[in-house]
């Protein structure tokens, strides 16, 4: 192997390491409670989780018939070795451990096979070791753009995953070339890509329920837990938890469904003030570091913290664009500047009726 594969197969396995943040169960059940109406009577595919560690298998196979799902799809690329896995559900269906191939479980029913009235995760694992046709080995390596793992997108109505963070934008492109539904978690950077951000200004894509500053944690493989450790600091990189280390991600939800909170209405209580508000050296519009602080009674182009699109009601306001990013920003590429200083990532706004002053 030639010195630039190696490096290629190096920078690879890091990434591919990066990308292993395994929800926690609570911060699926918190954002997703939301939903339940839109799942019913619906095919849902988990297209980047391994069955053996996910918990977005857990909780679907858990309520899948609360929810009145149709059937559930949960297909596996390249799991980790997470000390207490949730669930040896390979082991229960007669099958390979997890991390040596990739496989697909399809759950089209479950009832009370334990019969002792309820019907929860133990009769999913029973279920597994009853029916051999229920989690079955993928022909090809179980990554989201294969042709097998496209077939079953096309089956899905709703996608519900933690995708790889440095994959956001294919995975993303490829959930709207399928016109597929979706509620996936990613990086809150992914707020300020070009790609993602076209699809937030033309309201085909939202932030969910679960507020951005809310601090989502992830379970993460050892070696990767290590690492954090070495090099970032407690708090801030991660947090220990009952003696386990939870990885920190700028992490935030993203759909394309609708929540009830997008037709909530911003309270403003902020009258425009110049000496508050200052304008950019280099684009035609003023500076909000704060959501709540948007004045009321500005009638010009505001830039504002990407946490607005937690409170961004589409009949409120209207999306101009993204600083870096803004069609008719003379230096395109790069951010807006005050006094010379450059100003982190800020959405572009107007109301979208004229305010009285």
């Amino acid at each position: 192997m030639g010195l630039k594969n190696l490096n290629k197969n190096l920078i690879q396995a890091k990434t591919a390491k990066k990308d292993e943040f395994y929800t926690q169960l609570a911060d699926i059940e918190n954002e997703l409670r939301h939903y339940k109406d839109h799942f019913r009577g619906k095919v849902i595919y988990c297209n980047c989780d391994d069955p053996y560690e996910s918990n977005f298998f857990k909780y679907f196979a858990a309520n899948f018939n609360a929810f009145g799902l149709k059937k559930l799809i949960t297909t596996s690329f390249v799991p980790s070795p997470i000390a207490g896995s949730q669930l040896p559900l390979f082991e229960m269906a007669g099958l390979k451990p997890a991390g040596k191939q990739p496989f697909k479980i399809e759950i089209k029913q479950v009832k009370d096979l334990n019969r002792n009235g309820a019907i929860n995760i133990d009769d999913v694992e029973l279920l597994l070791r009853q029916d051999k046709n229920a989690a079955t080995p993928l022909n090809g390596n179980g990554d989201f753009r294969s042709d097998e793992c496209i077939q079953l997108l096309k089956q899905a109505d709703i996608v519900v995953t933690n995708p790889p963070f440095s994959l956001f934008r294919e995975y993303v492109a490829q959930l709207v070339e399928y016109d597929k539904k979706f509620i996936i978690i990613g990086n809150k950077n992914a707020i300020t890509y070009k790609e993602i951000f076209k699809l937030i200004k033309e309201n085909k894509m939202w932030v969910g329920y679960t507020p951005m500053g809310v601090d989502m944690l992830f379970d993460v493989p050892k070696d990767f837990a290590d690492e954090i450790v070495a090099n970032k600091k407690e708090g801030s990189g991660y947090k220990i938890i009952n003696g386990v280390l939870k990885a920190r991600a700028q992490a935030v939800w993203f759909t394309n469904l609708d929540i009830a909170k997008r037709p909530e209405k911003l309270v403003l209580y902020k009258k425009y003030d110049p000496k508050e508000f200052p304008k950019y050296d280099n684009y035609d519009a003023i500076n909000v570091n704060k959501t709540s602080d948007i004045p009321m009674d500005y009638d010009g182009v505001m830039g504002v913290p990407i946490t607005f699109l937690d409170k961004y009601n589409p009949e409120q306001f209207e999306i101009i664009g993204i600083n870096r990013h803004v069609e008719d920003n003379p230096n395109y590429g790069k951010r807006f500047t005050i006094n010379n200083k450059e100003i982190y990532a800020r959405v572009l706004i107007k109301h979208k009726k004229k305010v009285k002053k």
